[in-house]
């Protein structure tokens, strides 16, 4: 019988007799109770292609189980990779695949000498599978397990942030108190941090296990991230929460909070008391201010759990001065959130935490459907790219720097050592021609002087006039810059459509609708770029894909094994990390200060000799630069020697055009049985888009087919013909052409009056390509011709004997 009959007739019974849905606590999620694991990734045309399970197993809270159907005519290891694949993205222990007659379990977490799979005579009971799965007892891990989530406003975690709460819990319910968790920018870390705190406070767990409500600390490094996160958190009564900013403090006689549950800051604040970092990429000049630490007038047991946010970025840097205020509250649970995967440069991370107890990958979120797809356009420019001096340029300043024999590249202009307005001039010109003018986008510049003058050039060459088009968001804006974030951060808004920035946008920009990220700078740290393309990751309605406009090289990050790998410990270079199977090695010896003979330095800091703060304040000077104005004739040569190459997602790998149609050349005849075949799906409306939506689910999606119509010179052929062409090789036919090869054999069922109708539907299909013959298209066809459906049906008939014209003519079109 077929899969359906078999679950009714087979496999439920089977279910049901061993307790399931029958037992109390327990229960049965099914496809047809709409369990999916993940929505697909994103497509244009096509339906998405979710991942469902047939049955999901639940005891006591717990997603526990999987059940993958077959037919009972297939062989009972037919739904094994299915089972496997959804177990491993679940985090579930325990999957089985079943006909009907035969039951095949697999333990996704067997250990050597434990069953790892075979077929077994009956499905286990809820209590044996809870057994099977925790057989060790731990009341915690039970009782944050049987807290259920907040889901007000109906909102449901995804199964990854799922499975990050409860890895975080699992490890505090065995009283691990460092803890990390890594996943892509855009996947909900904040949501996360949310679930995990409402579970907290729901059992009322704490250090000392005493029945009081925990004492919790979310710690970021910028004000924008602690103020989303404290927004974020609105759920919980609001005199449970707690903002700590130095104007709290000064209001509150200089104390800091200590009524509430959850405290939210930034690291500057509890360290000095200050509003933000001093971002030295910035060049920002800061006053100097008093300092005090705020976070001593905290008793050093007072937080059971500290939150910190993009833990990366210095937090658990050994060097940081922000690790002494986490050694301080060394009694708390910590629990460090990252976007980056473990690499030399974020070591201390790791060894601070520890390894992730769950991970999360941009590939993997684009892949199930929570991050958007993105493509690369690399613009390359002969003259631009890489200056060499000709006698006819002006050179404005810096003639004795000028190295007249010397080719200078791009790390030169990023460096500041070489300036040609025209190079900035010219690449904003291009890429206002590339990108849509309502379409939200940032570009990353070199310096905020930088960011300003590219601010300027955007809105000379803007397609759309307003003063404010496009505005600039550094440090040095200040609150009118937070103003301006907030306004292009809000989706029913156009203005501004464009910002600038250097650093500052990097991160803890939560804008969804962002289109474009332009880079006009380099960027040399894989961290700072995993969080500069997250900037365009997220979703929002009919946004396909963003696109990455790259003048500097930098999308060669790409290519990096460190792009979008696991987490490779960077000492054994081996995941899982092996270094504990290894003897150890023996311990370096503690960095001992010269001066004061102590580790770490004990030494009183000195202000500046010159300005007498602490930090020192004293400007910049300002760097000799080489000024450069190109001639005019290289001027003219620049505009037409701009070459764009684009390069977009397959399979997780980011590839050319040429590379694409290797690939689909392969992968073709998977899709029709010979050319035969082809021509037969083609003919029918209904049955081509069923084709081009399969194709566009695998990875082919329409847009890319017909930019591989375009370089294969076909442009004035039917779509079937680049298909049939890749696949077998056949000699294409322009559409004008296979018209005047079948018209008459087409006329010939037909009256005068279907005549001058089909005839006008093939003068569109000759302009336009095989889109004007979907069903989708012929109201519009119908309107076109006619004006109003009724005036059609005055002389063609009903809808129904149209629709029969529309697509018998159709079969005759593609016998040629």
């Amino acid at each position: 019988m077929n899969e359906s009959d078999t679950r009714l007739k087979k496999i439920d019974p089977a279910l049901r007799n061993a307790g399931w849905g029958v037992v109390d606590g327990s229960d049965i999620f099914t496809e047809q109770r709409a369990y999916e694991v993940a929505p697909g990734r994103i497509v244009r045309k096509a339906k998405r292609n979710p991942d469902k399970i047939d049955y999901l197993l639940t005891y006591k809270g717990v997603k526990i189980g999987i059940v993958e159907a077959k037919s009972d005519e297939k062989d009972v290891s037919a739904g094994v990779e299915q089972a496997k694949k959804y177990a491993a993205a679940m985090n579930i222990r325990w999957t089985y695949s079943t006909n009907g007659d035969q039951i095949w379990a697999i333990d996704m977490q067997a250990k050597k000498g434990d069953f790892t799979e075979g077929l077994v005579d009956s499905f286990p009971t809820p209590d044996e599978l809870w057994a099977k799965t925790f057989p060790e007892k731990n009341d915690w891990r039970d009782k944050f397990y049987l807290e259920p989530f907040n889901r007000d406003g109906g909102k449901q975690p995804r199964y990854y942030q799922e499975n990050a709460v409860n890895a975080v819990l699992d490890a505090i319910s065995k009283k691990t108190d460092r803890i990390l968790l890594t996943l892509a920018t855009g996947t909900g870390k904040t949501y996360i941090a949310f679930q995990i705190c409402w579970k907290l406070m729901q059992t009322k767990w704490n250090t000392l296990q005493n029945g009081r409500l925990p004492r919790i600390l979310f710690l970021a490094d910028r004000n924008i991230l602690a103020n989303q996160a404290f927004n974020a958190f609105g759920a919980f009564d609001q005199n449970a929460l707690a903002r700590i900013t130095p104007k709290e403090i000064r209001k509150n006689s200089g104390k800091v909070p200590m009524g509430a549950s959850i405290y939210f800051t930034i690291f500057q604040t509890m360290l000095c008391g200050t509003e933000d970092a001093i971002d030295k990429s910035e060049n920002t000049v800061v006053e100097p201010v008093e300092t005090t630490e705020y976070y001593k007038q905290y008793p050093e047991d007072f937080f059971d759990f500290i939150i910190i946010d993009e833990c990366h970025r210095g937090g658990a840097n050994d060097e940081s001065e922000w690790r002494k205020l986490l050694e301080y509250f060394k009694p708390a649970y910590q629990l460090g959130l990252t976007a980056t995967p473990r690499r030399q440069i974020n070591a201390d991370t790791y060894s601070y935490f520890g390894e992730p107890v769950y991970v999360y990958s941009l590939r993997q979120g684009i892949e199930d459907g929570y991050l958007t797809p993105y493509r690369v356009k690399i613009c390359q420019n002969k003259i631009l790219d890489e200056y060499q001096y000709d006698p006819d340029d002006k050179i404005i300043q810096g003639e004795e720097l000028l190295d007249k024999d010397k080719t200078y590249t791009e790390k030169d202009f990023y460096k500041g050592d070489i300036k040609i307005r025209q190079r900035d001039e010219d690449r904003v010109a291009e890429f206002i021609e590339q990108i849509e003018p309502n379409e939200k986008t940032i570009v990353f510049c070199a310096t905020q002087n930088h960011a300003m003058q590219v601010r300027d050039m955007i809105n000379k060459y803007s397609k759309a006039p307003n003063p404010f088009y496009c505005v600039r968001v550094t440090a040095d804006d200040g609150e009118e810059g937070e103003e301006q974030l907030r306004k292009f951060q809000d989706n029913e808004k156009t203005i501004p459509t464009i910002l600038t920035t250097s650093q500052k946008l990097s991160t803890g920009v939560d804008a969804q609708n962002v289109r474009n990220i332009v880079l006009m700078r380099p960027v040399p740290n894989m961290i700072e770029f995993k969080q500069i393309i997250g900037r365009g990751t997220r979703l929002f309605d009919d946004k396909y894909y963003f696109t990455i406009y790259d003048f500097v090289g930098a999308s060669e990050n790409f290519y990096d094994p460190e792009w979008d790998g696991e987490p490779v410990c960077p000492k054994c270079g081996e995941w899982p990390c092996v270094c504990a199977q290894r003897p150890p090695k023996p311990p370096k010896p503690p960095k001992v200060c010269p001066v004061c003979g102590c580790s770490p330095c004990q030494c009183i800091p000195k202000p500046c000799p010159i300005c007498g703060n602490l930090p020192c304040t004293c400007p910049k000077l300002p760097k000799d630069v080489i000024e450069i104005e190109l001639s005019p004739e290289r001027k003219a040569k620049v505009k037409k020697d701009f070459r764009w190459e684009e390069r977009f997602m397959f399979d997780g790998e980011l590839i050319t055009l040429e590379e694409f149609v290797k690939i689909l050349f392969g992968k073709l005849p998977a899709f029709f049985k010979d050319d035969e075949d082809l021509h037969t799906q083609w003919q029918n409306p209904e049955t081509r888009e069923a084709l081009l939506s399969q194709l566009e689910r695998e990875g082919f999606p329409i847009e890319k087919i017909r930019m591989v119509q375009s370089l294969l010179s076909m442009d004035k052929c039917d779509l079937l013909d680049v298909l049939e062409y890749l696949a077998y090789n056949t000699t294409p036919i322009e559409r004008v052409q296979r018209v005047a090869l079948v018209r008459a054999d087409i006329m010939a069922a037909l009256n005068a009056k279907q005549t001058e109708f089909v005839n006008f539907v093939l003068q569109q299909y000759i302009q336009q390509g095989y889109g004007e013959l979907s069903m989708e298209n012929l109201p519009e066809l119908i309107k076109l011709k006619y004006g109003t459906i009724n005036d059609a049906k005055a002389e063609l008939g009903s809808l129904g004997e149209i629709s029969k014209v529309f697509i018998g003519f159709q079969k005759n079109l593609y016998s040629a």
